[in-house]
């Protein structure tokens, strides 16, 4: 197929659309438009590796640079998609230009959620982390001996707190919620993470929330709501993201939590197609839609549309997943634990090797392994057959995951 299409955004999930496209044979031209300086890179080393200084930029990158050195790729960063006109089939561009297509995929990624407006939130040394930039101006502030403060105990921000410990920094994590990583993992997790980061000598503060910021020009200091006020050379926000859906919204496109999309991708405009952090796509496996802030979701939604666009027929249905490495712990969740009424662990969390199974009636939902590969991936399989399992046995962890099915 000779269609021109054209992808917008730049980031992981585009990066595979255009792999995709490539592999299937697609004969049209393809434009791909980032905000961003860089080709497309993969995000998740930048809380860890590339924040350490354990992998270089080029790294990164999804494809090397002469990939994109085809006479059908067309690249443009530092460049701004302003609006979509549907009618037209046309985006316009910063600085001024127009481009036509006929196909188009929004891989439009998300944003991180920032503070709101709050006493000294904008000194320097205050930094989020999204991008390489953003990694690269942390990295000029960490210093050994500095003092670090993180807002938010979510996987971003431990796994900030893993990386700084180790490179010599007093490190306190600040967190409004009872536990770490409250959304995502049970009260059995969160309870081995928050010793092994103790241990690490990270100094957590729970329930407890942000009164402001204080420094002349600079952060000195983060003044928290029971009053107390710690010192700070500077300070990392981790408090969630938010999807890049404003552009569709303002094209008509449907949207509620992320542009909605069915199980080929498609937007409710049959020509348009997204992908990725930005999605609100149904899931067979949860029985409703969801919106994943996933690599692997990112990276399946994109070779599903990139199929489809290649005039195939295919539908994405995959159980999620996702990781987080923290000091030589390598935690990886299978399914998500919405609804779950048990959480049953196997193995010794003072091993630091076990996994946690959620279920709701018997049936099981998600996984998390924490250096546990092997009870990871037989419960992809187990999950995606809504696998009931022997309740009374399952703590066994000398028992395989899937000979617990019942």
């Amino acid at each position: 197929m000779k269609e021109k299409i054209v992808i917008a955004g730049a980031g992981h999930a585009a990066g595979q659309v255009v792999a995709t496209l490539r592999q299937k044979k697609h004969e049209g031209e393809i434009v791909l438009i980032g905000e961003e300086h860089w080709l497309p890179y993969q995000r998740p080393p930048l809380s860890k590796k590339f924040l350490a200084g354990e992998m270089p930029a080029e790294r990164l990158f999804v494809k090397p640079p002469s990939f994109y050195e085809d006479p059908r790729i067309t690249v443009k960063l530092d460049t701004t998609v302003e609006a979509i006109d549907c009618k037209k089939k046309t985006l316009r561009l910063s600085p001024r230009e127009t481009v036509q297509y006929h196909k188009l995929v929004l891989a439009l990624g998300s944003r991180v959620r920032r503070l709101p407006s709050l006493p000294g939130a904008d000194l320097a040394g205050i930094h989020y982390l999204r991008n390489v930039r953003d990694v690269q101006a942390i990295q000029g502030d960490m210093q050994e001996g500095r003092n670090l403060v993180i807002i938010g105990a979510g996987y971003i921000g431990l796994e900030v707190a893993a990386v700084a410990s180790g490179c010599g920094l007093n490190v306190t994590v600040v967190e409004m919620q009872d536990r770490v990583m409250k959304r995502v993992v049970a009260p059995q997790v969160s309870e081995f993470y928050q010793k092994e980061h103790r241990a690490q000598g990270v100094e957590l503060r729970l329930k407890t929330g942000l009164k402001g910021f204080s420094g002349n020009g600079r952060v000195r200091s983060v003044q928290l709501s029971d009053g107390t006020e710690i010192p700070a050379d500077l300070v990392v926000i981790g408090i969630g993201i938010v999807p890049n859906s404003e552009l569709a919204a303002a094209a008509g496109l449907e949207v509620e939590n992320g542009i909605v999309v069915d199980d080929r991708c498609r937007t409710s405009d049959g020509d348009i197609y997204a992908v990725g952090d930005c999605t609100f796509h149904p899931s067979a496996v949860m029985g409703c839609s969801i919106r994943l802030e996933s690599v692997q979701n990112a990276l399946e939604q994109a070779r599903t549309a990139a199929a489809n666009l290649c005039g195939e027929d295919l539908h994405y249905d995959q159980v999620p997943w996702f990781w987080s490495d923290q000091y030589d712990l390598k935690l990886q969740i299978a399914g998500v634990a919405q609804g779950y009424d048990s959480a049953i662990v196997r193995g010794a969390r003072h091993e630091r090797s076990f996994s946690c199974v959620y279920l709701n009636e018997g049936r099981i939902l998600a996984v998390d392994a924490v250096n546990t590969p092997r009870d990871f991936l037989q419960a992809k399989k187990l999950i995606a057959d809504r696998a009931v399992m022997d309740l009374g046995r399952l703590a066994d962890s000398t028992i395989e995951l899937k000979d617990l099915v019942v």
